[in-house]
């Protein structure tokens, strides 16, 4: 049974230094540090968490946002050409589904529970941004029954935290941040919050590992608990045992949508600093360079002979962004960042969003079978940058060269081509026409329609340029090449195994 990463709501995301939260499913849960600095073996859980609860309950808050539900409106009429073919059965979705977006046509209200805590007497409450994200109206209800209308200051949709500010002439309970760095896997941690609208709900568990990566985005640095956290959970605090907020709880990791002892909280050092620059700007500032990234593969590393399958993959330098007036190249391998190793591609994405905008910072990247060393000023990340998405497509499979080290077809990118696969006329390569089902290439994904722009960095405009730089790559005793293959705009690279002969 496949796992699911889901929010916890029922609804439907800075500074320096943050973690990345996605769609997941809502959750919340409190959390207890350890109990004294020696082993863990050698104290018994504590006897009560009462007047804990006690203590921390009245901060928490439950949050209700009305939101206005779309449906699905009538798909778009597919071209002729793309109806039938390889992807037959996607288009067939995309035409029942609606397409990915479908016409949105407003839907009646509805109105999606969360949790939430004050951090500031004067009315001050954070939550996570999917669970008040598109929200006409967010209600804000204590744990004495007084209901607050809430005003959104800030929401960063990157980590998954959004500020409140509801008015009130009396102080309200507010609790303090607490040190998340400090925690350790085994220390209790208590969750409270609104599961499934169930208000002040309690929850105790342990912290079962840190540093998580989910997959959900770029800063991914989860806490993850077993404290049971269910749906209505998003936003809510997670405490240490002296009452201090260590963490927000954002998602649940779950085969079927409900709790089974795995969730994902944000760490309060990086949900503090969010809050900080949202309160303050109404939004999070953060260094950018302007490359697509993707991890090094031993495939990847060995067709471009770097030793070890370390750094961060080049898939795209964006026009005119920090990245290009450097000098960073598709295919440039990032192994060094102002001083830092980079070795995962989350490492670029922290530092390069913990770098001062503005700052000039040299970067070691790994081209041409050398270390090059460039100089960046890095930018301001652009507030709206749009998600790269690659949608499948239908090709024809027109004849052409076939490479049986790749198990490929490879066909010139003629006039016809282009206009066949709505490629631009100054659009480059060699089109994929054919891949045999059982090789390497199929494995991964490549597939007809698919255009080979490189291959081992090298430029390529007929298949006959294909074949010759495999032929290189094989007299070099290398096992796999790289090709930089564009999709549908989307460039990406992919390392092929090479067959033997």
């Amino acid at each position: 049974m496949s796992m699911i990463v889901t929010n916890a709501d029922t609804s439907k995301r800075p500074r320096r230094r943050m973690a990345a939260l996605g769609a997941l499913t809502v959750a919340s849960a409190l959390a207890l540090t350890p109990m004294a600095s020696t082993p863990a073996f050698a104290h018994a859980a504590p006897d009560g968490f009462g007047d804990l609860i006690e203590d921390v309950s009245p901060s928490v808050v439950q949050i209700t946002a009305t939101k206005i539900a779309r449906e699905r409106g009538p798909a778009p009429q597919i071209p002729e050409q793309f109806r039938n073919g390889p992807f037959k059965d996607f288009f067939d979705r995309f035409s029942r589904e609606g397409g990915p977006h479908g016409d949105q046509r407003p839907h009646p209200k509805q109105g999606a529970l969360g949790s939430g805590f004050i951090v500031d007497d004067e009315g001050i409450v954070v939550t996570n941004n999917h669970v008040v994200s598109n929200a006409s109206e967010i209600k804000v209800t204590l744990t004495d029954g007084r209901e607050f209308p809430a005003k959104l200051i800030g929401a960063d949709e990157k980590t998954d935290l959004a500020v409140l500010k509801v008015e009130t002439d009396t102080a309200l309970p507010a609790r303090s941040w607490g040190n998340s760095d400090k925690s350790r896997v085994g220390d209790w941690v208590l969750a409270v919050g609104n599961p499934f609208g169930l208000g002040g709900t309690a929850t105790v568990g342990i912290i079962s590992a840190r540093g998580r990566d989910i997959g959900s985005g770029p800063y991914d640095d989860f806490i993850q608990i077993d404290a049971p956290i269910n749906s209505g959970n998003s936003g809510g605090p997670l405490f240490d045992g002296k009452g201090n907020v260590i963490g927000v709880n954002t998602a649940i990791f779950s085969p079927n949508g409900g709790n089974v002892g795995i969730g994902f909280a944000i760490p309060s050092n990086i949900a503090q600093e969010v809050v900080a620059d949202l309160r303050e700007n109404g939004t999070v500032e953060r260094g950018w360079l302007g490359v697509m990234i993707q991890p090094v593969t031993p495939d990847v590393a060995e067709s471009l002979g770097l030793k070890q399958p370390k750094g961060a993959l080049v898939a795209n330098v964006t026009p005119d962004s920090p990245a290009e007036k450097a000098g960073l190249r598709q295919g440039d391998i990032v192994l060094g960042f102002g001083g830092q190793d980079i070795d995962k591609v989350r490492d670029l994405t922290r530092v390069v969003a913990d770098t001062a905008i503005g700052d000039k910072t040299r970067v070691s990247v790994w081209r041409d079978d050398k270390r090059v060393n460039l100089n960046v000023r890095v930018g301001e990340m652009p507030q709206q940058v749009s998600a790269n998405t690659q949608e499948d497509r239908n090709e024809d499979a027109n004849s052409g060269i076939q490479l049986s080290s790749l198990g490929l077809t490879l066909a010139n990118l003629d006039k016809e081509t282009r206009d066949g696969l709505g490629l631009s006329e100054d659009s480059t390569g060699v089109v994929i026409a054919g891949v045999d089902s059982d090789t390497n290439s199929a494995a991964k994904g490549l597939r007809p329609g698919d255009v080979i722009t490189h291959v081992n960095q090298a430029p390529v405009a007929s298949p006959n340029d294909v074949v010759k730089a495999v032929k290189k790559a094989e007299d070099a005793d290398r096992k796999a090449v790289l090709l930089l293959i564009d999709r549908q705009g989307e460039s990406r690279f992919v390392a092929v195994e090479l067959a033997e002969a």
